[in-house]
């Protein structure tokens, strides 16, 4: 066993028992603490946990590799603007109101608010949007055990899958919660560590933010040797209304996520949930600050180190990496295909998922660093998992379950059928981490688009307008998510669709179907049956402060 695979295992050791012991500690035993922590989490920890949660294994792993690679530079802003964007959104339009409405899950506020019919296709709509989400996280898991504890991703997946289960199933939202307070801390000190000593290494800075700008001029140089587009250059790779769509996309789904919103219903108070979403904002900035200088140190150091060099004199990490194949030739053939020839970065194609993870070798440091970032990674990937998780259980237990099949269910019967979905969901996830439809951050860009395009606009008009009807806000919904969805599918590669219509790619297509969805349903609702006057009355009440009788009365499920 290497020096790198003993740390992580460690590590991994270590955190998983954290992990494990918080939920045991918090463990529950009524639907109230499974569903939504009972509702008394503070704020500072809900901000965490919020970015835990929302900071995936896409945010962990993917993004600077998308900022670095695939987008070069400038492009990959629209991932940075789009998903911290979408908590500007989330504070002012959503978070305190649906905090006062006072319910379990989101589609627990469009069955109170709309109809029991549009109860059920919003469970669907997230119960679709979770699964996708979620392949990215095991698939995210997979990857770590892959290249760091030299076990095959099928393992290293069912590794995930276990871990999950035990702190998820037994705890429930208190101790997903209070887990994801501990999974914050270890990938953010993750993060910055080898990003600050990268930083001091390379400019003389020990902070990333500021240090990167030292290195952009010898960037955009060394891409342009390449025939490259310069790294700062803007609109190279993403046309103007492609960077529009990509990032309202992105911002949108973002506001609506059920994982994400489902964690403002854990805050004490309407207030509480407010500033829940600006710790978490404060929170997601410490690392969305830091990506780019990350992109920037490791992309210069690659082309430093591939430049007019041969397989007899690649440093260490570039073996590492292509054993495991996601270092391949820029056919996408194995690099032993270069034989003694001398080759160059463009002579090959490397993988986005690598180079946070590839990050501590690329820049020479330690091992226990390494092992630390792994750990970090892990923690990403599966606190995000576990938030999805518990939106899919309570979306089959608290709104199929309990509220259509059987509303005389006890506690202990709801508890039951809630972690057994759970379970169920996990062996799903671990399948689709095992064979997940595409690298980590572009299948969560596409989950942003389906929520963007089936929630957001049915949150925001039943919050905002008292006459958005049941049948508007069904229609609107199935229509958003399958128009999306559809082209989504159109556009996969083997169907030589790839171009897509005006060349929308499919990460952008998301803020099409929320157009279509707000016309929809704001069409419907007009020759439609208008909501209840006493319904019309509590959406209106509670967009303003204090608590109503009504208000009051809805909360304690009296109306």
């Amino acid at each position: 066993m290497s020096d790198i695979q003993l740390w992580t295992l460690i590590f991994a050791v270590i955190t998983f028992s954290i992990y494990i012991y918080i939920a045991y500690a918090s463990r529950v035993s009524d639907t109230a603490g499974f569903y939504i922590a009972g509702g008394g989490i503070p704020a500072p920890a809900n901000g965490a946990a919020i970015a835990a949660d929302w900071m995936s294994a896409a945010s962990f792993i993917s993004l600077a590799g998308i900022v670095g690679l695939s987008y070069n530079g400038y492009a990959g802003g629209v991932f940075l603007m789009g998903w911290t964007g979408g908590y500007v959104l989330l504070a002012l339009l959503l978070a305190p109101y649906l905090r006062k409405f006072g319910k379990y899950t989101l589609p627990d506020f469009v069955g109170d608010r709309y109809s029991e019919t549009a109860r059920l296709v919003a469970v669907l709509a997230a119960i679709v949007v979770s699964f996708v989400y979620v392949a990215g996280q095991m698939a995210g898991v997979g990857l770590v055990f892959t290249r760091f504890l030299n076990v095959n991703t099928t393992t290293g997946v069912i590794i995930g899958m276990t871990i999950v289960f035990f702190y998820a199933v037994l705890g429930g939202m208190k101790g997903i919660t209070w887990t994801q307070v501990a999974q914050y801390s270890v990938l953010i000190i993750a993060y910055l560590i080898p990003a600050v000593a990268v930083s001091a290494k390379v400019t003389g800075i020990p902070l990333p933010q500021i240090g990167f700008g030292r290195i952009l001029e010898e960037l955009n140089g060394l891409q342009a040797d390449f025939g490259l587009a310069e790294y700062s250059g803007a609109f190279t790779q993403i046309s103007m209304p492609n960077m529009i769509l990509i990032t309202a996309a992105l911002m949108f789904g973002t506001a609506g996520l059920p994982h994400v919103i489902v964690r403002f219903y854990t805050a004490k108070s309407v207030r509480a949930a407010r500033y829940s979403a600006l710790w978490a904002i404060f929170f997601i900035a410490i690392l969305y600050t830091t990506a780019p200088s990350v992109a920037a140190f490791t992309k210069l150091q690659i082309i430093k180190d591939l430049t007019a060099t041969s397989l007899a004199d690649v440093p260490g990490w570039f073996n590492t990496w292509s054993d495991v194949g996601l270092i391949t030739t820029a056919g996408g053939g194995p690099v032993s295909d270069l034989g003694t020839s001398t080759f160059s970065y463009s002579d090959v194609a490397i993988n986005n998922d690598i180079i946070v993870l590839a990050s501590p070798e690329i820049g020479g440091l330690p091992a226990p660093i390494v092992g630390l970032v792994a750990a970090g990674a892990l923690a990403a990937a599966l606190s995000t998992a576990s938030g999805l998780l518990l939106v899919i259980s309570s979306s089959v237990a608290n709104d199929v379950y309990y509220k259509r099949i059987n509303p005389a269910a006890t506690e202990a019967k709801q508890l039951l059928v809630g972690r057994c979905a759970m379970a169920a969901a996990i062996v799903v996830a671990g399948y689709l981490g095992i064979n997940p439809p595409g690298f980590v951050a572009q299948v969560v860009a596409l989950a942003f688009g389906l929520a963007a395009a089936s929630f957001f606009p049915i949150l925001v008009l039943g919050i905002f307008w008292k006459k958005a009807t049941a049948a508007g806000a069904a229609a609107g919904m199935i229509t958003g998510l399958t128009v999306t969805m559809a082209y989504m599918i159109w556009t996969i590669d083997i169907y030589g669709n790839s171009a897509g219509i005006w060349d929308i790619p499919e990460t952008g297509f998301g803020t099409i179907g929320m157009l279509i969805n707000f016309a929809v349903t704001i069409v419907v609702s007009q020759f439609t049956r208008k909501p209840s006057p006493q319904m019309q009355d509590l959406v209106e009440e509670i967009r303003y402060p204090g608590r109503s009788k009504l208000v009051a009365a809805h909360q304690e499920g009296e109306l």
